[in-house]
């Protein structure tokens, strides 16, 4: 006796999914391959720069967020391929210009923007709306152009060692600041560009927005999270500063100091996570959740008699 099988919706779905899944993947596959040289130079920021450490796992936490939305069900796609042949046309000519002028942030745009375009090609806002936040999170793996690290680099030194002295003189040390030097009796604490919060402001920032996509919080609870990367990461990295301070204060062996110096700057990340777990405890007491809407009595319907017609209310 021979028996078919029958597929179930939910196979059916899967199959229609994968069978539009694998010509994105093949030309994003494409995508890669053409602009691997740019590639290649970021991946040796991301192992030989610390401030850049985490670009390893953006690629791959955008995987994940794709794979997540799409196992979220079917979607009805609306293809726009003019307007997909149009961005991947700016993309071409910023690409263009960056080879020209050695701009690899310019050719790592142009490559996000190509992306964004085979989608809206293939799929058009349907698509986008469940691809974009995995291709807009692939902006924390670009490094900061120098000038602008450079800009950013030095207020946030200044900022750090004014807060660092202030809290030490808080703290009963006799610390004054000479501009990025704090100088504590005969400590001399220098505040360098490793020391400028940088690497992990970026990381930090890396870390809150894969939170703000995971979580399931209000528009206003996400606004504030991304209002509090800045602080938070300029607090966790005054701590460090103050704390190492202290370290050179109230111990002499060179070995000792040393130690809580990385020490200290390893516990910068988790300090930060603990400061953002402290922010969303916080919202969740403040911010109430919006009641279900209650559901309208309905009136019963009129009695009906053969013959006769409902009497009006």
């Amino acid at each position: 006796m021979l028996t078919t099988k029958v597929p179930t919706p939910n196979t059916a779905a899967s199959t229609v999914r994968a069978q539009q899944m694998w010509p994105l993947a093949v030309i994003s596959g494409l995508l890669v391959w053409a602009y691997l040289p740019m590639l290649s130079v970021f991946a040796d920021k991301w192992l030989n720069d610390p401030q850049y450490s985490h670009g390893l796992l953006v690629p791959l936490f955008s995987a994940f967020l794709i794979r997540r939305a799409w196992r979220e069900g079917n979607y009805t796609p609306k293809p726009m391929p003019i307007v997909g042949c149009l961005l991947l046309a700016v993309s071409l000519a910023m690409r263009a210009v960056a080879g020209s002028m050695l701009f690899h942030q310019l050719d790592a745009a142009s490559l996000l923007l190509a992306l964004v375009a085979i989608n809206v090609a293939a799929g058009g806002w349907p698509l986008i709306k469940r691809t974009g936040p995995a291709i807009a999170f692939l902006i924390f793996m670009i490094p900061l152009p120098y000038e602008l690290e450079r800009n950013v680099g030095q207020p946030l030194k200044t900022t750090a060692t004014v807060c660092s002295t202030f809290l030490l003189q808080t703290l009963g040390q006799p610390a004054l600041r000479d501009g990025n030097l704090i100088l504590i009796d005969e400590v001399r604490l220098g505040v360098v560009d490793a020391c400028s919060g940088l690497k992990m402001l970026m990381t930090f920032a890396a870390f809150s927005m894969g939170a703000v996509l995971l979580m399931d919080r209000t528009r206003f609870e996400k606004f504030m999270i991304v209002l509090g990367i800045v602080p938070i990461a300029i607090a966790a990295n005054v701590l460090r500063i103050t704390a190492t301070g202290l370290s050179y204060v109230f111990f002499t062996n060179k070995g000792t100091t040393e130690f809580m110096h990385d020490a200290l700057g390893y516990l910068m990340m988790p300090i930060g996570l603990a400061l953002l777990a402290l922010e969303l405890w916080v919202l969740t007491r403040l911010v109430m959740e919006p009641a279900p809407a209650k559901a309208l009595p309905t009136e019963p319907d009129p009695v009906r008699v053969r013959g006769l017609s409902p009497m009006p209310a």
